[in-house]
């Protein structure tokens, strides 16, 4: 009788312990607790939406940051509808789109409210139904640019704005971007000025509407306008425009000197020598020179967002940092707009993309946007040589290798969206731009010194994105392609030799340098920074200690990065901490390198107080080996291939 009632008991905890788990199951495929049953997403279909979406801002609100929308959607039926707000972004390689910042949403029909419900999972997606008889919607919303820094990038503030689309509207579900047409309306502040790509076509008073053009063009044509604002031309007489429109926080940023103008000028000059072709009818530089507005470095086909220091030109001596931003985005119009990897071409930005090929798109143009640069004057040879030192020893201590492939980085934009991260150098970042830009030195001097120096990657540049002049069609492509191409310049096993850097990983892994050697030069370290790094560092506020101690600090002494593995790991230091003393002395960055050129002596140590959150502690570094800095040793009796690949193209 008692085994009979256990048993019982058993059972009886068994269907208990049964329930929740069934109940688990049914809850997993169960619908949402929501007003109205949600339908399904209609799948993008390349057929023309008809109609033309009206798209009106009011972008005068400067006090309060807000750009206040009006959208016109011309509907065919009525019924259900699904609306997308932008979520896999162009240029940001994520699904980063900021719909936080959209506010205030209210849908009518023939005066009427219509409803919407937020999809529970695409929540980009809102779920509408058209009431019967009505025409077109009328959609009144706000973009709330944030006020600071802290809550995202500022789009707005009282010298100038940013109108970046896709954080501005609501398109229809089940259609390629390209097949929706926009008519775009701003109405500007009293007397601003501004620069886009898109087309204008009537102006009354502030308010100027543009020429309609379909959703991924609007995308892709951004407006920058301010008060104080200049246009240069940066072509004359040159086939088709090539214009710098510039805002800034205060009018005497604008004064650029002739000899800066023309370095501008031979940016275009050497982007033509390198490609052949143009794939845009005009070509719009934004420029907002700027402590204010948010900074940005994005590409578009037929124009780019850049934000560069207040003293891009009236400090070009002292302000290196934004030198090659110019380069890099203006390459993309090439390489990543026109041409762009087949796994990013996707129906509609909702569509998620896929980032296999990132170091093409974003190394390749690291690569020729330094190029360029030096060829153009942007940047010095010396210059770019030591900017170049520094990537070098950046991924030659990129340490994560270990366990993560270059390939896998391509991921990133995904994975971390851009958030900061603590231990760069173990965890790696998008390191496809640099450590890319590494690889494809190492492809350019190998074809030069396969050919005996007869051709060069902008022998591939031109063959793979020179080509078509005039076509605005974009125009995807594969790995394979790209192996093609370089096979089509000379022959060699390209796809295991690019292989063989994209996927190396493990303890015996190193970073791509062998294109640093082959170009006549190698890596190497000296007591004292290249003039450059001196230069860079200063106007960034940074001192580099990566290569001896393993830190790296910024303003008051606060540790901005610690290299894994180094000393000052070994010591327990991690960013976000401060030192306070160095031997018994109040920190200074002096200080601080005066004490590791003293501990190359084994007998004298390196003491620092250490400040972390409330707690102070006192942490001897185990290091003598003295400052090292990096910088490019000329190889003697080598070919110099790397000055050849620097110096401006004469045709």
């Amino acid at each position: 009788m008692i085994r009979t009632r256990l048993r019982a008991v058993g059972l009886a905890l068994l269907l208990a312990s049964a329930a929740p788990a069934a109940l688990a199951q049914q809850a997993s495929t169960a619908a949402p607790a929501l007003p109205t049953p949600l339908t399904p997403i209609p799948a993008a279909r390349d057929v023309a939406y008809p109609g033309v979406i009206g798209l009106e801002i009011d972008a005068t609100n400067l006090g309060q940051h807000i750009f206040s929308i009006t959208e016109t959607l011309p509907v065919a039926q009525s019924g259900p509808m699904v609306l997308f707000f932008p979520e896999w972004l162009p240029g940001n390689h994520g699904p980063v789109g900021p719909i936080t910042q959209l506010a205030g949403i209210e849908i009518t029909a023939n005066g009427r409210r219509v409803e919407w419900v937020r999809d529970t999972l695409s929540p980009f997606a809102y779920h509408i139904t058209v009431p019967a008889g009505a025409t077109e919607l009328k959609i009144a919303m706000q973009h709330l640019s944030p006020t600071s820094g802290a809550q995202g990038r500022v789009t707005m503030t009282p010298e100038m704005l940013n109108i970046q689309w896709e954080k501005m509207l609501l398109y229809p579900a089940g259609h390629w971007s390209r097949n929706i047409m926009v008519q775009p309306t701003v109405r500007f502040p009293t007397g601003w000025r501004f620069g886009t790509a898109l087309e204008p076509e009537t102006k009354t008073g502030d308010v100027q509407t543009f020429k309609p053009v379909n959703l991924e063009v609007l995308v892709d044509s951004p407006v920058f306008a301010g008060l104080h604002y200049r246009q240069i031309d940066l072509d004359p007489g040159g086939r088709s425009p090539v214009r710098a429109n510039i805002v800034a926080d205060e009018a005497k940023s604008l004064e650029a000197t002739d000899e800066q103008i023309q370095i501008l000028r031979n940016l275009v000059t050497q982007m033509d020598r390198l490609y052949g072709a143009r794939h845009f009818d005009h070509y719009d530089f934004l420029i907002a020179m700027t402590d204010k507005l948010g900074g940005i470095g994005l590409e578009h086909h037929r124009s780019s967002e850049n934000s560069v220091d207040p003293e891009f030109f009236t400090g070009w001596a002292t302000h290196l940092g934004d030198r090659d931003l110019l380069s890099h985005e203006m390459n993309h119009s090439w390489d990543g707009k026109w041409r762009r990897p087949a796994d990013q071409y996707v129906p509609n930005f909702n569509s998620p993309m896929q980032n296999s090929l990132l170091w093409v798109y974003e190394g390749q143009t690291q690569y020729y946007g330094q190029v360029v640069a030096a060829r153009s004057g942007l940047l010095t040879k010396e210059q770019a040589m030591d900017s170049l030192a520094m990537t070098a020893a950046s991924y030659d201590y990129r340490v994560g290798r270990g366990w993560r492939a270059l390939q896998d980085t391509t991921n990133d934009p995904i994975i971390s969206q851009r958030r900061p991260k603590a231990w760069l150098s173990w965890q790696r970042d998008e390191d496809y731009y640099s450590e890319g830009q590494l690889i494809w030195l190492d492809v350019d001097t190998t074809i030069r010194e396969k050919t005996g120096g007869r051709k060069s990657l902008d022998d591939f540049a031109r063959a793979f994105y020179g080509v078509q002049d005039g076509s605005f069609e974009p125009a995807p492509y594969t790995f394979d392609d790209v192996v093609a191409a370089l096979n089509g310049v000379v022959e060699n096993d390209w796809a295991a030799f690019l292989r063989a850097r994209l996927d190396a990983v493990g303890p015996d892994a190193r970073a791509p340098l062998d294109g640093l050697e082959r170009g006549g030069w190698r890596l190497t370290y000296g007591e004292t920074p290249t003039a450059y790094q001196k230069t860079l560092y200063g106007e960034f506020k940074r001192n580099d200690f990566t290569y001896s101690l393993g830190l790296q600090t910024g303003e008051n002494n606060a540790i901005r990065s610690v290299q894994w593995g180094s000393p000052s790991f070994k010591a327990g230091l991690a960013p976000g901490m401060e030192i306070v003393a160095v031997n018994g002395q109040a920190a200074k960055p002096d200080r601080l390198a005066e004490a590791v050129t003293a501990a190359k002596d084994p007998a004298v140590p390196i003491t620092l107080i250490v400040k972390d959150g409330d707690q102070y502690r006192t942490v001897v570094l185990d290091y003598h080996d003295g400052l090292r800095y990096p910088r490019l040793e000329r190889i003697p009796g080598t070919p110099d291939r790397l000055g050849d690949i620097l110096t401006p193209r004469r045709r």
